[in-house]
């Protein structure tokens, strides 16, 4: 889906850079054309400066996503989900981080959460990034407990796992 949306702008890479960075942050566009997270409304000066365009590149994106009824539906539902990643230093949590060979083996997230289960470690959120929307698809899962050793030792022996990480 991410490579037919990036398709519809395959003419401009500035407008591409918009579309990349509203499906990252799930921001949405409004009927007026405005880029909102929830009700809040972003600036088009602040998405321009964040990805180095003329503002005038995101209203033209914003334009054309709501000419078009198949983009308009994806971002005027798409939604922003909040993470414990950022947070996870201050609120003493452990993240993991599991990059993997082939994102869209089927599997990959109960593999790897049914091992935590098999340790007695709950999750406290899972985040799967879809890898129709990035490049580098990765698994995250946030715990209030440490990993032993010998449950990473296990994750890192799965045969898709790439590269884990521990914060």
């Amino acid at each position: 889906m991410f490579d037919e949306i990036m398709e519809k702008f395959e003419g401009s890479p500035s407008q591409q850079a918009v579309i990349r960075l509203l499906l990252e942050r799930g921001f949405s566009v409004n009927d007026e054309g405005r880029v909102v997270s929830g009700g809040i409304e972003i600036p088009n000066t602040g998405i321009a400066r964040e990805i180095g365009v003329d503002r005038r590149v995101v209203d033209s994106t914003t334009d054309a996503i709501l000419d078009d009824e198949e983009l308009r539906r994806i971002f005027q539902n798409i939604s922003q989900v909040p993470s414990l990643m950022d947070l996870a230093p201050v609120l003493d949590l452990t993240v993991l981080t599991v990059e993997v060979s082939d994102a869209e083996q089927q599997g990959i997230v109960s593999q790897v959460t049914g091992l935590l289960a098999d340790h007695d470690i709950s999750i406290r959120q899972t985040i799967s990034e879809d890898p129709e929307f990035t490049d580098d698809p990765k698994l995250h899962l946030v715990t209030d407990q440490s990993l032993p050793g010998d449950l990473i030792n296990e994750i890192r022996a799965l045969p898709f796992v790439r590269k884990i990480e521990l914060q």
